[in-house]
Order: structure tokens, then sequence, then C-alpha cells
């Protein structure tokens, strides 16, 4: 039984399927599409990281580092001035070593 995705996936996943005795259609996306659709990934393994039990955590940060990874290439954004403007905002703004929740604002 067919079923449509419509979504980017890993470069190995087509090989993997053919290996499982199926059969799927890909096509390369063009880059406007590429960049959206690592854009949905980011969504999707955010949430999969989010609902992630302790023991599987790493995999999960792991598959968005990827996802990141893939982004910034794309978006030719050198991963040195990401670092540095995410030093940029802890000094401002801070980190989350305090474990704050806030309760309300007047």
């Amino acid at each position: 039984m067919r079923k449509e995705y419509n979504k980017l996936v890993r470069d190995r996943i087509p090989e993997i399927i053919c290996q499982d005795g199926r059969q799927c259609g890909v096509e390369v996306m063009p880059e406007d599409e590429y960049v959206q659709g690592l854009k949905d990934k980011l969504v999707e393994e955010a949430q999969e990281a989010a609902a992630a039990r302790t023991e599987d955590m790493v995999k999960e940060l792991a598959d968005l580092y990827e996802v990141v990874d893939a982004l910034m290439a794309a978006c030719r954004i050198d991963r040195q001035v990401v670092l540095a403007k995410q030093e940029e905002r802890r000094q401002s703004r801070g980190g989350f070593d305090q474990r704050l929740r806030l309760l309300w604002t007047d």
C-alpha cells in the first residue's frame, strides 16, 4: 500500500527502503524548497527531542544537530558566527542554569 510523504529525508533513506525490499520515489528539491524542508525538519526533530525519554535524548539531539548543521550550510552560515551570537545572547540575556520559571509580570 502506497504511503505519501512529500518531505525531506536523510540521504540514505531511499537505499534503506530498497534494502528492506520496498520501493520508493524520490526527487531532488530545488534550493528554496530544500531550505523550507530543513526548517520543517527542524520543527519535527525539535518536537521529537521534546517528547524523548532521557535514554533517547542523545539520539534525538544528534538528529536535531544534523538538521541545524544542514540548515547552516544551506544558508551559508558559519558555525563560529552562530556560536559567537549564542555567547553574546548568553551574556546579555543569560542562560538557563538557574532553572527560572516566570510566573507573572505587571
